[in-house]
């Protein structure tokens, strides 16, 4: 898994096994520091413009502990669901069952599960008030 990382992230909470993470906004130095001491980071992924206004030193940093920067292009805000309740709805709606009745067995608002399996690819969660990337 991937995780979202700002300069208001507490770096305590990110687990040690992380490999990725993804900045929404530009990080200091020393929290990125911090980051890559406690977990071993190969990939940062960002937005093209919060690439731009990163730090040289910040990069410098993510270069000499082996972390590499990948732009991506992911919009829109994180589906705020609980990820077994995605997981349950997308399988119900395999086993065929109706949106209706998606709505009646989760409790979820049938626009929102249509919204749901017609976005089931979607990479983002959100877990509390963390986001995680799935892929």
């Amino acid at each position: 898994m991937k995780y979202a990382v700002s300069n208001n992230t507490e770096v305590e909470k990110i687990p040690r096994d992380t490999e990725e993470i993804h900045m929404t906004r530009p990080i200091k130095s020393k929290t990125l520091k911090k980051l890559l001491e406690k977990c071993h980071i190969n990939m940062i992924t960002l937005s093209n413009s919060c690439f731009q206004r990163l730090s040289p030193k910040t990069r410098k940093i993510a270069n000499e502990k082996g972390a590499q920067f990948a732009i991506e292009k992911k919009r829109g805000r994180a589906i705020s669901i609980p990820l077994k309740t995605l997981l349950y709805i997308i399988e119900l709606k395999r086993d065929y069952q109706s949106i209706r009745e998606i709505e009646r067995l989760t409790g979820i608002p049938k626009s929102t599960v249509h919204y749901l399996i017609k976005y089931a690819k979607r990479v983002k969660v959100k877990k509390g008030k963390e986001i995680i990337y799935l892929k």
